[in-house]
């Protein structure tokens, strides 16, 4: 070994020798991340590479040396991971929905209050019970005063009205800025 490098011969020597005990020590660090641990055991081999001083050193083992470098370097590393935000994959980005347009919702707010206006008391009675405060065909019946069929036979009717009035707002077209997820999207985690 030369003072101002050191060879592979020292560096194989120092990997024979203390790499097992030196990647155990580090997939401890790294809560068993082999993949992890190793790059470290590499990265310590290399600022020993970098640094024969060490070689030279009255210490009788090389070993406190390298598991001090690597303690160091398994404490940079994960500082390093923690600083940067947590990385998002190409599946995670495809499954996040759009974010919504206000004013493509304020246009078809404005739209469907317009068309609901437009239709008969009745009607809008109807939509207004069931779809506006919630209640069920029999309640709605309870509350205006008739027969649960006229309820659904009003609501039919009142609804292709809707259709009618609004066009390109039917089941078989979407607003814009509103896609549907892909199928791999539908599952939950």
């Amino acid at each position: 070994m030369s003072t101002t490098t050191t060879d592979e011969r020292a560096i194989a020597e120092l990997l024979r020798e203390h790499g097992p005990a030196l990647l155990h020590f580090l997939q401890q660090l790294t809560y068993g991340d082999s993949q992890r641990a190793e790059d470290l055991v590499q990265e310590t081999l290399v600022r020993a590479w970098q640094h024969p001083e060490a070689f030279t050193a009255p210490y009788e083992s090389m070993r406190p040396w390298l598991f001090t470098v690597a303690r160091r370097l398994a404490i940079d590393a994960r500082r390093s991971r923690q600083a940067r935000p947590a990385e998002v994959s190409d599946s995670v980005l495809e499954c996040a929905s759009a974010p919504l347009d206000t004013a493509d919702s304020a246009v078809r707010s404005l739209d469907v209050r317009a068309a609901v206006r437009g239709l008969s008391p009745e009607h809008r009675a109807v939509l207004e019970e069931i779809y506006f405060h919630g209640l069920s065909v029999g309640e709605t019946a309870e509350v205006l005063g008739i027969p649960p069929g006229t309820v659904k036979s009003r609501s039919y009717y009142a609804l292709r009205l809707l259709q009618r009035g609004l066009p390109g707002y039917s089941d078989r077209s979407r607003p814009a800025g509103r896609t549907t997820k892909p199928e791999a999207c539908t599952t939950s985690v």
